[in-house]
């Protein structure tokens, strides 16, 4: 891999690791926000968190295939994995935001 595409490679798996990073915060605070709940909201929270959960761990696959992608692989992805991110990122916006309602 050349060193221009190891360093594209390595901005991009460092931009992901901050935003899994920033999801982890927001599961965080949902997860404290659950436990101070009442019992029918906390229901309600569980069935969120586990949504959210679930887009961290697509979140984190994606990252480790960047990671461990060759030169090759990783210019493929990288064309189709800012729209996957930005989709995740989306979904995961509208999980959290559903807690403010």
């Amino acid at each position: 891999m050349s060193d221009n595409d190891q360093d594209r490679k390595d901005e991009h798996v460092e931009d992901m690791k901050a935003r899994l990073a920033e999801w982890q915060e927001q599961i965080d605070r949902v997860r404290a926000q659950a436990e101070e709940a009442g019992e029918e909201m906390r229901e309600r929270y569980q069935e969120q968190l586990k949504e959210l959960e679930e887009k961290y761990e697509e979140g984190k696959q994606r990252l480790r295939q960047m990671q461990d992608a060759s030169e090759e692989a990783f210019r493929d992805m990288r064309e189709g994995s800012e729209s996957a991110w930005e989709a995740m990122t989306r979904a995961f916006r509208e999980a959290v935001n559903r807690f403010r309602q």
